[in-house]
């Protein structure tokens, strides 16, 4: 297509979006009407226009909350939606670690934003910026990653036209407990219906290294000693093998396994509706068997990753080792903590309820949400890292909008009182 036929096309479809006038259909083929004379705007003006109180609510403001209050945007006026967090900024953690680790990529391709649709993505806006279908070719060839000043600037513009600031409700929820009507999130009222999006629980520091004055997670800021020993082997310490390179740093790598090559976090069938269905037939035991080798230390194939360093151990400057040495530096590339119990709310929310957890997942639906808890009148659903039982690539863009569509669909089709 020619670089005015994009521009008509973008302009056609900034009309439809700009009025939530498009018909979206989530990962699970829901379509979800967002016209302004359908079903969609008798729930959305509900709230306000009736007086009613707000019945859904967002307990998290990064990015999986962003994400998921797109996708309710739909059909919810920002009055209808409370967030609740502590940014006010969603991309507030991710800049910060961005920054941190010196990433100037997205590993996500063009479908990793934050829109309640994978299409149109991130290279259709870029084509349209540079005026050229390159990044609409890459994409299609699976080669086009955004640049993080791209992402950051989008996120912007989505908030600002979104109306995630009415939203938002500065506050951290403690508690979340179930309650005749809803869930009573404490000090701040009951909800019939709760989205649980809090994030990655906390840094991973190896044990070991915890009180090494030596040692600075990759997530956090620093710079690069003369040698420096990178622990893990991920994208995060491939990412920083290339910073410390290019620092004129000696490199160590500290790994008990060799990182799988792929281009995304999870491959791309667990991404399908094809291989969820399979992955979600799976046994406890097994689906937990499954999720561990999934979330396998990777990172992407590529010259870019391996030239730099086969130059590096040509020069001596780059070795594998088993255990950590005497270098100048550690930076632990260890990744964040696994587990619902190293998160107070969710810790705290399956002591209260029994809920069932195999290996530290909490038990989901195949759509996110906590079964025990969730009916025709009510639902509470998990999203981000800890709805990985329902969807391997949870903690990503698109996991936070598969189970938002679903969220979406149980809060539309639960009976007004």
């Amino acid at each position: 297509m020619s670089a005015e036929g994009l521009v008509l096309s973008a302009a056609r479809w900034r009309r439809e979006a700009g009025g939530h006038s498009a018909r979206s259909t989530g990962p699970e083929g829901i379509t979800t009407s967002a016209g302004r004379g359908g079903g969609g705007t008798r729930l959305r003006r509900a709230g306000a226009a009736a007086g009613r109180e707000c019945e859904v609510a967002i307990v998290g403001s990064g990015l999986a909350g962003f994400t998921a209050y797109q996708t309710v945007r739909r059909t919810l006026e920002p009055e209808a939606i409370a967030v609740f967090g502590t940014d006010d900024d969603p991309a507030a953690t991710f800049r910060r670690r961005a920054a941190a680790i010196r990433q100037r990529e997205m590993r996500s391709e063009s479908d990793g934003h934050c829109l309640p649709t994978s299409f149109p993505g991130l290279a259709f806006r870029s084509a349209l910026t540079r005026r050229s279908p390159g990044p609409l070719i890459g994409s299609v060839l699976d080669r086009y990653h955004p640049t993080v000043d791209e992402f950051l600037a989008h996120v912007e513009r989505l908030r600002e036209r979104s109306g995630w600031d009415r939203s938002l409700r500065p506050a951290r929820v403690e508690r979340i407990r179930a309650v005749d009507g809803g869930f009573e999130l404490e000090g701040e009222g009951v909800f019939r219906h709760v989205l649980v999006a809090t994030g990655h629980p906390g840094l991973n520091v190896p044990d070991e290294l915890r009180n090494d004055p030596r040692a600075a997670h990759s997530y956090e800021s620093h710079d690069y000693s003369s040698t420096v020993t990178v622990v893990g082997a991920g994208l995060a310490a491939a990412t920083e093998w290339l910073n410390a390179l290019a620092a004129g740093s000696e490199v160590v790598s500290v790994r008990h396994r060799e990182p799988v090559r792929q281009p995304l976090n999870v491959p791309r069938e667990y991404f399908s509706r094809r291989g969820l269905e399979s992955f979600h037939c799976l046994g406890p035991a097994e689906r937990s068997a499954r999720l561990r080798a999934l979330l396998a230390p990777s990172y992407p194939a590529g010259r870019q990753w391996d030239e730099p360093v086969a130059r590096a151990m040509m020069e001596d400057r780059f070795r594998v080792e088993k255990s950590v040495n005497g270098t100048a530096q550690i930076v632990c590339a260890t990744g964040f903590k696994r587990g619902f119990q190293h998160d107070p709310l969710l810790a705290r929310l399956v002591d209260e309820h029994d809920l069932d957890t195999v290996d530290g997942w909490i038990v989901l639906s195949g759509d996110g949400a906590v079964p025990t808890l969730s009916d025709s009148t009510r639902t509470l659903a998990l999203a981000g890292v800890a709805a990985q039982w329902a969807f391997p690539a949870a903690d990503t863009l698109a996991g936070a909008r598969y189970v938002a569509h679903s969220f979406l669909r149980r809060v539309v089709s639960c009976p007004t009182p």
